[in-house]
């Protein structure tokens, strides 16, 4: 302000003689007015004066938002104490705020900030200082007089302090105010936090304060409800299909309530609040933890091991760091792990909305609903992450990004799960009323026939007959259709599934050993780049008939899907046999294959497991082996590879 300018002004020209803050002749003994006047303007261009941002009260309901008005000062040594701020000869390090929520990003230093309240009211009032950001770890507020100096009042909060300590109970950091009448007082705010430095702050009229509250506790009671409602409606899901795609969303859900209660002061103050320690690092758990659940669940939901394998890597390394994160809490600085988290946060928000876009484009259709539903939420925690690094700025939108995606995320998911079943309930209404008319159809034929003449009876059921042979020649082929794969005739996975529990059971009583090859064919993709899908038909059947071929009847030789086969054996004389078969099917592939006019040559992987070497159960059996398959795919292919079970039990036949 302008008294400030003229007192360094009067100092420098050396005059002790009074000087009025609110006029701006200057009084001097020394110097013509004239010169005094002229020195006046020059002086500015090389020693300009601070810009002070006065905040004038003249209505008691009004809502001033402070932000807009801050002055402050960077104290990166932790040295200033309110004398230095209130010293004027640094009135001129401090620095104008450019934005109405300000953010200092993440930073170590102390940030010092003050403005004037000119109170032109004629009587004292009450007010709420309001800085919305629940994660402050120190905050000091001062009421001073700028004329005297004296310190009218002090108020310390922040999430370093337990919430009983705190001088209003809020979730936010809410402190109290009395603003003297018609005086002019400097509001003085000093921060410190190893979080995002977000110091927005909010001058409310108790009457408005209370309202707004009211409404914010109603928005978040709403919102977490939600959330809990979501959690135990994913839970009982689980618990009913054992699925674990629904496990790692409700562990999803569970984390971001975890993440969410602590980033809007809920937490500290209905559930850890005099928990200090934990209440500093909860957030960063919290949404480490959501993280590294988003990245599994979006791994599971989109199985991006076999649709995008590269963006795969990428989802399984920010899971990675987010649980890499957590484990270090207790042994890296807040602010690092803070960064870390908001960095990994925008990665991964990229890559899995990526990941959804590329695996819609490859033809998995559910994962429509991934971009959907997860688009929001992901793109809610990139605003997010950005904003804390202070990188984009904060506003309603960007502050409560999260809370916005996540809520969006829950309604799409839900929309997409009432038009699944919706789909259900018409296709089983369709069904009824097709075998409804059949069976109504039957019956009116029969009452027909019963007034027709006897050699037409006769004929009719002749008819009848003929077409319930045709009918249960139907349903053997619809039971083999529904059991075996139609393109190679084998045994599909239901089918594989069914005998493999079968042969366990047989083989604990009999005390026998089963073996499990997984055969995968090489290189598959480039025959049907290079000669068509017609060409890879017809390597997959002659594949399916030499596998056939290299078995007993009663073994089962499967098609899981694609290029990839399994092979049963039971009665086995010893471990050894599993090899001798595996060997045989090597031989098998080396005749080339005739293709239309020309010949391929072809070759296969193969994984070998062991029951009960590997494992008692199917899935377990079926997942060593393809682990086994895998190694010869790394060996160079064409080659069969050992569980280490089945290596395990030759090692003691002595083989």
């Amino acid at each position: 302000m302008l008294d400030d300018y003229l007192r360094s002004l009067k100092k420098a020209l050396g005059n002790s003689g009074p000087v009025a803050p609110e006029c701006p002749q200057i009084a001097s003994r020394t110097a013509p007015v004239s010169f005094l006047l002229i020195f006046a303007f020059i002086v500015p261009l090389f020693f300009p004066v601070p810009a002070r941002s006065e905040v004038v009260v003249e209505n008691d309901s009004a809502v001033i938002n402070l932000g807009s008005h801050y002055l402050y000062i960077e104290d990166a040594g932790h040295k200033l104490s309110l004398a230095d701020i209130l010293d004027s000869s640094n009135s001129s390090k401090f620095k104008p705020s450019e934005s109405d929520n300000p953010n200092f990003g993440y930073s170590i230093s102390a940030f010092w900030i003050k403005t004037d309240i000119n109170n032109r009211l004629a009587s004292p009032t009450d007010w709420f200082l309001e800085i919305p950001f629940p994660t402050l770890d120190h905050v000091d507020v001062y009421l001073v007089d700028p004329v005297s100096g004296e310190v009218m009042s002090r108020q310390t909060s922040g999430d370093m302090l337990a919430f009983s300590q705190r001088p209003y109970p809020h979730r936010n950091m809410v402190f109290p105010l009395k603003l003297p009448p018609s005086k002019l007082v400097s509001l003085i705010i000093r921060v410190e936090s190893l979080g995002s430095l977000t110091v927005s702050s909010t001058l409310w009229p108790p009457q408005a304060f209370h309202l707004h509250s009211r409404n914010a506790y109603l928005a978040l009671s709403l919102y977490f409800g939600t959330l809990v409602a979501l959690f135990a409606y994913n839970f009982l899901l689980f618990l009913s299909l054992r699925d674990k795609g629904y496990l790692y969303y409700v562990l999803f859900v569970g984390a971001m309530a975890l993440g969410q209660l602590s980033w809007n002061g809920l937490g500290n103050e209905y559930f850890w609040t005099e928990n200090t320690a934990w209440a500093n690092i909860a957030s960063i758990a919290g949404f480490n933890a959501t993280g590294m659940f988003g990245a599994i669940f979006c791994r599971t939901f989109l199985n991006t091991r076999r649709s995008a394998p590269t963006l795969d890597k990428i989802i399984m390394a920010c899971g990675g760091v987010f649980s890499l994160l957590i484990a270090l809490i207790p042994f890296i600085s807040y602010q690092h792990s803070a960064m870390l988290t908001s960095v990994t946060g925008v990665v991964f928000s990229f890559v899995a909305t990526l990941s959804g876009v590329v695996c819609l484009i490859r033809g998995f259709t559910s994962a429509r609903y991934f971009l959907l539903a997860w688009t929001m939420l992901l793109l809610g925690t990139a605003a997010l992450g950005a904003r804390n690094l202070g990188w984009i700025p904060t506003n309603f939108f960007t502050l409560y990004a999260m809370q916005i995606g996540s809520a969006l995320e829950m309604l799409l998911l839900s929309f997409a799960l009432a038009e699944r079943i919706s789909d259900l309930q018409r296709e089983k209404e369709a069904a009824q009323i097709e075998a409804y008319n059949a069976r109504q159809g039957m019956i009116d034929a029969l009452t027909r026939t019963e007034h027709e003449l006897e050699d037409l009876v006769s004929a009719r059921t002749r008819d009848l007959t003929s077409i319930n042979e045709q009918l249960q020649e139907s349903e053997k082929l619809l039971r083999k259709l529904a059991h075996h794969d139609p393109l190679t005739g084998l045994a599909n996975r239901h089918l594989l599934d069914e005998r493999l529990v079968s042969a366990i059971e047989r083989a604990k009583r009999r005390h026998e050993r089963i073996a499990v090859l997984l055969v995968d064919l090489d290189n598959l993709k480039p025959v049907n780049d290079n000669h068509g899908h017609d060409a890879g038909d017809i390597i997959l059947r002659a594949v399916a008939q030499r596998l056939k071929n290299s078995v007993r009847a009663s073994d089962t030789v499967a098609r899981m899907g694609g290029d990839e086969f399994v092979i049963l054996l039971e009665d086995l004389a010893g471990p050894y046999d599993a090899v001798v078969v595996s060997r045989k099917i090597l031989d098998e592939m080396k005749e080339p294959v005739p293709v239309k006019s020309f010949s391929l040559h072809i070759s296969v992987s193969i994984g070998v497991a062991l029951y009960p070497d590997d494992g008692d159960e199917a899935q377990t059996l079926i997942k060593h082996a393809d682990r086994a398959m895998y190694g010869s795919k790394l060996g160079g292919r064409n080659r069969v590879t050992l569980s280490s079970g089945i290596e395990a039990a030759l090692k003691g036949a002595g083989v």
